[in-house]
């Protein structure tokens, strides 16, 4: 039976050996993967890949589906805009840093009402309630690391169970938004930061640790986790991190860690 409604499948090789060029062997199997419309991950088979032990996950278009602060551009009438800057930012042509208080501006005026109507409707990501369920029940430990909004990241977090979140304060004035957030601005850096924080905190080597997200302000996580996942990632990302997933849900993710079916919890 499969994870999800889906159908779908893991075909597990064990090879022995080192490879000549471990980067080429990589992008080749980069290329296949994406004339096949398949993923394909290459990893050690040692004693970290099933002591996995703290997942940390982006939260727009990772978690959820959507990029929050497009949905509330949306809302005060400027979402071409912020949506061009978003994409660019994503894409790494833009500083994540210089793009936020750029996005944060347009916002300025915007009723605080709005967010709970937003948070409401986010739609998660396929398969993200499957995987976090395993998790838990497993013994992980999660966190959110957003440069969105703590608002919608506690929103998730009581929804979804999540241990640690960290994400943008909207700064409110009167009932509406001041286009401006609390400092310290969770950029990539920072969550790469935080990253080595909780894991800390828990006790947890960094080789336990697993980052998944999908922009570029997400690829120091993923360089700072023992494994770092692209999923449905910019082209920037995907050939950055250590693992790509695109073709299917979060739930995925569980065949990374060796888990079979029917050690799935649906």
């Amino acid at each position: 039976e499969p994870i999800s409604n889906e159908v779908k499948s893991c075909i597990e090789f064990s090879l022995y050996g080192q490879p000549r060029n471990p980067e080429l062997m990589r992008a080749s199997f980069l290329k296949i993967a994406s004339e096949l419309d398949i993923d394909i991950a290459i990893q050690k088979d040692d004693a970290f890949r099933r002591s996995r032990r703290l997942v940390c996950f982006d939260m727009d278009s990772t978690l959820i589906e959507k990029e929050v602060i497009d949905e509330l551009a949306k809302h005060a009438g400027v979402g071409d805009k912020v949506s061009a800057i978003t994409e660019r930012a994503m894409l790494g042509e833009l500083d994540f840093a210089e793009s936020f208080t750029r996005r944060m501006a347009l916002l300025k005026g915007l009723n605080q009402s709005i967010l709970e109507d937003i948070a409401s409707q986010l739609p998660m990501m396929e398969g993200a309630e499957c995987l976090v369920r395993n998790l838990k029940a497993y013994g992980f430990k999660t966190a959110i690391l957003s440069g969105g909004f703590s608002y919608f990241g506690k929103y998730l977090q009581n929804k979804l169970g999540i241990d640690y979140v960290y994400a943008n304060t909207l700064e409110i004035e009167d009932g509406v938004l001041t286009g401006r957030v609390v400092s310290p601005i969770v950029d990539g850096q920072r969550k790469a930061l935080l990253l080595g924080q909780i894991a800390e905190r828990e006790g947890i080597h960094r080789e336990q640790t697993i980052a998944v997200g999908d922009g570029a302000n997400d690829l120091p996580m993923l360089s700072a986790a023992g494994l770092g996942i692209a999923f449905r990632a910019k082209p920037l990302v995907r050939e950055s991190a250590k693992q790509s997933m695109s073709t299917h849900g979060l739930d995925s993710i569980l065949y990374l860690l060796g888990y079979k079916d029917k050690d799935i919890i649906r």
